[in-house]
């Protein structure tokens, strides 16, 4: 099974930077289940556990032919990045993610430790890596699949979460403001509106509920959730807290998936259906019309297996 070594780049330069849409990821193999990682909260130039669940990343992409990897935030600790040739990218990113079966497509969302640094660098980095991609503060990834197809829609959260102690964080670093969420959740609304696949992924650094140190987010439960609901999102994928859970609530399935380099604490909330305070990652298969996830742990181990429904009830 062929796998992508290089980004895929949008027919006019222009216009892709413009829509902040990503363009298709194409299969070799059409009748092939589509399969893809996710993590978050993971660079700390392979320290605690971030090369661990790294080596563990490459056996699972390997085996189960991953097309992609989905990162959900706080790609850099602690304080972001400052340039596209800030030594964080080499140690943290380029030196520890190394293996043949990592070398796909990185869809990138920020976090809010992203904020302390400069954001505006790890999307200049698009232009820079074959396999890094964050064309804007949020953007949508196109998948064409047969049987079934998925399209993803990743968030720039950080703006929205409220966080009086982040906030003041982001002032010891320089940095005075964040953008208008506004106008994000205006072209999040439109982009579901418009979408025609049968699964809808959105990501986004803050869980909208968890259990976990910080917990869930109440201006995104008021402003997010509403539209999530609207169009059918099966899938919410997320980071921040640093624990694996899986919280259904009616048809969206919550994933927090923010251990890549360090677990913190969790405690079950309404709808949990899985939770673990410990180093890993999620896998996802996408097969003849149905989603599986599992969660593996840093030793590569399967932690939690589940079959996400395929339309909201």
């Amino acid at each position: 099974m062929s796998r992508f070594n290089r980004r895929t780049v949008l027919q006019g330069g222009a216009a892709f930077w413009l829509s902040a849409s990503l363009p298709a990821v194409a299969l070799a193999e059409s009748r092939q289940p589509l399969s893809f990682l996710a993590l978050g909260d993971w660079g700390r130039q392979g320290g605690r556990d971030q090369a661990a669940v790294a080596k563990a990343m490459a056996v699972a992409a390997d085996e189960v032919g991953s097309r992609f990897v989905l990162s959900v935030g706080d790609n850099f600790y602690p304080g972001g990045v400052q340039s596209v040739s800030d030594p964080n990218w080499k140690a943290s990113f380029e030196d520890v993610y190394t293996a043949p079966s990592l070398q796909t497509p990185w869809y990138v969302a920020l976090g809010n430790h992203d904020y302390r640094g400069k954001p505006k660098a790890q999307i200049a980095y698009s232009a820079k890596s074959p396999r890094w991609n964050m064309p804007s503060r949020y953007f949508r990834v196109q998948s064409a699949v047969l049987p079934a197809d998925v399209d993803v829609f990743v968030l720039d959260t950080t703006p929205f979460a409220q966080d009086f102690d982040e906030a003041v964080m982001r002032l010891s670093w320089g940095h005075l403001s964040l953008p208008d969420p506004g106008r994000q959740l205006a072209w999040l609304d439109t982009q579901l509106a418009q979408s025609q696949a049968t699964w809808k992924v959105v990501v986004g650094h803050h869980p909208i509920r968890s259990g976990g140190k910080h917990g869930g987010s109440p201006a995104l439960a008021q402003r997010l959730e509403p539209i999530l609901e609207r169009h059918g999102v099966q899938v919410y994928l997320c980071g921040h807290d640093h624990v694996l859970q899986h919280i259904q609530v009616d048809g969206t399935h919550h994933i927090c998936t923010g251990t890549g380099s360090s677990a913190g604490q969790v405690t079950p909330v309404a709808g949990t259906r899985f939770a673990a305070a410990q180093p890993g990652f999620a896998v996802f298969t996408l097969d003849a019309g149905a989603m599986r996830m599992a969660f593996r742990g840093a030793d590569g181990a399967t932690l939690y297996q589940a079959s996400l429904a395929q339309q909201k009830t």
